[in-house]
């Protein structure tokens, strides 16, 4: 029993130091959003690719896309002009424009259907 951690450790299991951000070899877990932007954060100061690899347990390959995704939302984030009250009540106001142009536009329909003489499909009566 790992008096420090309260768990049971497997004999011949490598202990990593708890800052290091690695998961725990051969457990094949998931890592958390910080330990995956640390270890990108490394990356972009430069460590080297297979050194980060090797240390936290992972491949080239899936740090290269964890580097890739969040540089991808880092560069749309610098993109986009941050919005005031003022356009999300525009965006809210047009779409609900859009709704009540849709709904008119099916009541046309309705009625073109009812002028012609031709009857709307029957509804069941209600028991």
């Amino acid at each position: 029993m790992n008096e420090r951690l309260g768990t049971t450790e497997r004999a011949g299991a490598a202990e990593r130091p708890p800052e290091s951000g690695a998961a725990a070899p051969g457990r094949g877990g998931r890592m958390s959003r910080q330990r995956k932007t640390a270890a990108v954060l490394r990356l972009l100061r430069r460590e080297d690719l297979e050194a980060v690899s090797r240390g936290l347990g992972v491949t080239a390959a899936t740090l290269s896309q964890w580097r890739d995704a969040f540089l991808a939302v880092g560069e749309a984030s610098l993109s986009a002009r941050p919005k005031d009250g003022e356009e999300f009540e525009s965006e809210r106001l047009k779409a609900k424009l859009g709704g009540m142009l849709l709904e008119r536009e099916l009541l046309e329909a309705k009625i073109a259907i009812l002028e012609d003489g031709r009857p709307l499909a029957r509804r069941r009566s209600r028991p």
